[in-house]
């Protein structure tokens, strides 16, 4: 009886499960057609992965079509749950989506298409949905109020949209929702005082449309939040002291709206926040001295306000200060001396202020500021000899003040003791005008293009200025000085004669006995240079600190030289590259090249030039020492790549495409590099990037045709390069889109940019084509990375017209 029960019991076992095969196929058919549906309504790039959703059989298994089909992934019961279609291209609408057949959707990612229209309120049916992402697309119309009932949302991104309306009141009903971000829209009306009840978010990022009226109180009750960004909008009224209770916030950005009143001593006491931007609102008051308390804040920004009285002493205790930003107030009184605590300071703002008294000498302590501003203000007395400290200074504007006495005398950079200014790295923009100094402005290249007007006491050979007195010309009306002069000037003009008939036989027996070549004769345009250097004495220590340039000095070869390690100093190392012996006109014309282009470009993300010498024994340039070398060598190396993580490897390419943007839009005419490679990347202690090798750059002409011969380095050249041989800055950005897809997998990408537009930055990060060196990025990260792979996407456009200029590009890594 009871094998009977147990045969009757697995007989029933087996036809529930047959009668359920069935079920499942049919289930994930019917989501199968209702995709099939969807896309043949989009316009889909060619040889898109897309063409693996296909019809199947009847017959065919559930799991062969969920596995087989780009984007789509199942759960257990092969019903389709995530659809990842981001950054492939496509465009077209929601409309023909079926939403009621993919109920059991967690996640949906459209972002990064050209996706548009309205989104429609029947998204509501996708109730299991955990995260939504539409970012970066081109949705219009308003955020549909069905949204709200998605309950178990986590994720909500709709940033970067035509969206237009308010946002709906429902969204408060997303009780899970732990990052909201709508910046970037057309979004009006008022802040709903009902997101006050997301519970888990995190991250509320809201900047960059056109909100008015006030910042809810009801934020405040937003405990687990770490940022808030409401700026860039049309905000007014106080700014809400509830958000002091906000004790988990790093970041609060609220600039460029009209807010009103004084900073809530509330805010200012979160011991989390690191980063506060208030600057262009309507904020008055005092500056609270309990900024002290914030400990942790490193950039504040409240430039352009309505803020009176001193700057409180207390802000010395924020010693982990970066970015301080305090201009365009009402500011007075003293710069205060507890500023000096600033280790890591790397810019301060405070002009257009009425701030009075002496520049402090602590200004010394700052070791890696690269920007200062003290301009239009009241200060006084002499500028501190310690400003020569300043090593990493690239901007300096004190100008509009009352500083009064010469500019003062870090330095010995060659042996010599030169005035402060000289001994600064060159490149730095200086403007002391309108001042009252006085005295002979030092003669050096920072001061060729200085802006000096304004100081009437100021002289020397310069633009604008006067021609300073001589002393003997000062005393030309004493009746012994004709005297004088006869009894100095007749002996010595025998001796310069005597001197010149003495060097002629010279020369001339040296030219007969045939002698060996003296490095610095005059010889067809031979020439040497050195900013900041005597020339002959830095061309004898290179030669001595790389032994005459032996190969164990070596540190790199190029095209058409070799790099060498020089130590002239303690501490004072420099990168010299020296032309092949054998180098021909193509590579003299490039050393020609290197040097004009790098005489005219000053930013901090291009390698500086510091010399040069052009001369039939030796040619070389003299550069500044890049601790990490090239960024090709550290990629090819294992151990070195594990050092390069994620976070790193988004700020190289970073600060590659700020050095490009600056190249092909703040310079006249722009430079054009052609060569960008990771072997003309160097890399600085702090992995920061420095682009290198101008060898093969051009001006690029904007009245010509720009043609040009293919110059670069094989798989970095654009493809339209080839066959209309006109160079254009879409030339530099294609070969930057292969720089940032190589960082990320760790390796050329090569046939894999034919087929960039059809995969997804998801299987890009995760489908072994990142650097499987290093750990997978975090979700922080990832996020970066995404946003990399996407505009390296663009930037390999085959099409050069389509892709963006670096001005873009950098301006959106900044913004990410």
């Amino acid at each position: 009886m009871l094998s009977s029960n147990l045969l009757l019991f697995s007989l029933a076992i087996l036809i529930i499960t047959l009668l359920r095969i069935p079920n499942i196929a049919y289930a994930s058919l019917e989501e199968t057609n209702a995709l099939l549906e969807w896309k043949s309504s989009l316009q889909i790039p060619r040889n898109s992965l897309l063409s693996s959703w296909i019809p199947l059989p009847m017959n065919s298994s559930a799991s062969v079509q969920c596995t087989s089909r780009f984007g789509v992934v199942c759960n257990a019961d092969w019903s389709i749950h995530r659809l990842n279609l981001s950054s492939s291209g496509f465009k077209g609408t929601l409309h023909q989506f079926a939403f009621s057949f993919l109920r059991n959707l967690t996640h949906f990612d459209l972002s990064v298409n050209n996706f548009f229209g309205p989104i429609p309120p029947e998204i509501r049916l996708l109730t299991k949905l955990v995260y939504l992402d539409l970012s970066l697309n081109k949705f219009s119309g308003i955020i549909p109020p069905e949204i709200g009932n998605l309950h178990q949302l986590t994720i909500l991104y709709l940033y970067s949209n035509n969206i237009s309306g308010s946002i709906p009141i429902e969204l408060g009903n997303l009780k899970s929702l732990t990052e909201l971000e709508v910046s970037n829209n057309q979004l009006n009306g008022s802040i709903p005082s009902s997101l006050g009840n997301l519970d888990n978010v995190q991250r509320l990022i809201l900047k960059d449309n056109k909100f008015s009226g006030p910042i809810p109180t009801e934020l405040g009750n937003l405990k687990s939040l770490t940022h808030l960004g409401v700026s860039n909008n049309q905000l007014s009224g106080s700014i809400p002291s509830s958000l002091g209770a906000l004790t988990s916030l790093v970041a609060l950005y609220m600039h460029y709206n009209q807010l009103s009143g004084p900073i809530p001593i509330q805010i200012v006491n979160l011991k989390s926040l690191s980063d506060l931007r208030m600057k262009n609102n309507q904020i008055s008051g005092f500056i609270p001295p309990e900024f002290g308390n914030s400990t942790q804040l490193q950039r504040l920004y409240l430039s352009s306000n309505h803020l009176v009285g001193e700057i409180p002493k207390e802000f010395g205790k924020m010693k982990s200060m970066l970015y301080l930003y305090l201009s365009d107030n009402q500011l007075s009184g003293i710069i205060p001396l507890e500023l000096q605590f600033y280790e890591f300071l790397e810019k301060l703002d405070l002009s257009g202020n009425r701030l009075n008294g002496s520049i402090p000498k602590s200004i010394g302590h700052w070791a890696h500021i690269h920007y200062l501003n003290l301009s239009n203000n009241q200060l006084s007395e002499k500028i501190p000899s310690e400003i020569g400290k300043l090593g990493q200074l690239t901007e300096l504007d004190l100008s509009q003040n009352l500083l009064t006495e010469e500019i003062p005398s870090e330095n010995r950079l060659s042996g010599s003791n030169p005035n402060a200014f000289t001994s600064l790295p060159s490149g730095i923009d200086i403007d002391l005008s309108n001042n009252e100094l006085t005295g002979p402005v030092p003669f050096c290249s920072n001061f060729v293009n200085a802006s000096l007007q304004g100081n009437l006491g100021l002289c020397g050979n310069f633009t604008g200025l006067k021609f300073c007195a001589s002393p003997i010309l000062n005393k030309r009306n004493d009746p012994l000085h004709h005297q004088l002069i006869l009894v100095i000037m007749l002996p010595l003009i025998g001796v310069i004669l005597l001197g010149l008939y003495v060097c002629g036989l010279i020369v001339y027996r040296k030219q007969m006995i045939h002698s060996p070549q003296n490095p610095f004769d005059e010889e067809g345009g031979d020439h040497f240079s050195i900013t900041n250097f005597d020339g002959g004495v830095v061309y004898d220590d290179i030669l001595k600190a790389t032994n005459d340039f032996d190969e164990a000095y070596c540190i790199g070869t190029g095209g058409y030289g070799a790099v060498y390690k020089a130590e002239l100093q303690p501490n004072n190392v420099v990168a010299v590259k020296k032309l092949h012996s054998s180098s021909g006109n193509g590579d003299h014309n490039g050393f020609l090249n290197e040097v004009r282009a790098l005489t005219n470009i000053r930013h901090r993300n291009i390698v500086k030039l510091y010399g040069y010498c052009s001369h039939a024994r030796h040619s070389f340039l003299i550069y500044e020492y890049l601790e990490k070398g090239s960024l090709g060598s550290i990629l090819r190396s294992n151990d070195l790549a594990k050092d390069l993580d994620w976070l790193k490897r988004v700020n190289i390419v970073k600060t590659i495409a700020n050095g490009l943007a600056y190249m092909h839009h703040d310079c006249s005419p722009p430079i054009i590099h052609r060569d960008i490679s990771i072997a003309n990347i160097l890399l600085d202690s702090d992995y920061g990037a420095h682009i290198s090798d101008f060898g093969t750059s051009k001006l690029l002409k904007l009245d010509s045709s720009n043609w040009t011969a293919i110059a670069g380095t094989y798989g970095y050249i654009s493809p339209e390069l080839a066959y209309t041989m006109v160079i254009t800055e879409k030339c530099d950005v294609y070969s930057f889109g292969v720089v940032a897809l190589e960082l990320v997998m760790g390796k050329h990408p090569g046939e894999l940019i034919a087929y960039l537009p059809t995969l997804s930055d998801d299987h890009l990060v995760h489908a072994n084509v990142g650097d499987s060196r290093i750990p997978p990025p975090s979700s922080q990260s990832e996020k970066q990375v995404k946003i990399v792979l996407s505009l390296s996407r663009a930037c390999l456009n085959s099409n050069p017209q389509e892709r963006p200029t670096m001005h873009q590009v950098s301006n959106f890594l900044m913004k990410a």
